[in-house]
């Protein structure tokens, strides 16, 4: 019979503590897993911090996005979102002012 630990609830962390705590392993080498458990982290929230933070140095692997590529992808994708909502508003909006609807009712 196996027990599994309870996962522990996410926390918020600011842009300070992330870049004190990249800041450890970057500039003062400290290894990951030290710091991980001095500031009572996930190696893998830490390793995450890491990465992104040697991407947006430009150090980072190549493809790899900075945070402000992420963010401009992240509104790019919200705004295709919304026109392509808008432009099936505008289509339908179209085919029924044309009599071209497809109405869900019986006729009859």
């Amino acid at each position: 019979m196996s027990t599994t630990m309870p996962r522990r609830e996410r926390r918020k962390y600011t842009p300070e503590f992330k870049a004190r705590a990249v800041k450890l392993v970057l500039e003062e080498g400290k290894s990951r897993a030290q710091v991980a458990k001095d500031l009572d982290l996930t190696r893998s929230a830490l390793e995450t911090w890491v990465r992104q933070a040697r991407a947006d140095a430009g150090q980072g692997p190549s493809g790899a996005l900075t945070s402000s590529e992420k963010e401009e992808l992240t509104h790019l994708r919200r705004e295709v979102r919304q026109l392509r909502m808008e432009r099936e508003i505008l289509k339908n909006a179209a085919a029924h002012s044309t009599g071209e609807c497809k109405t869900l009712s019986s006729p009859g």
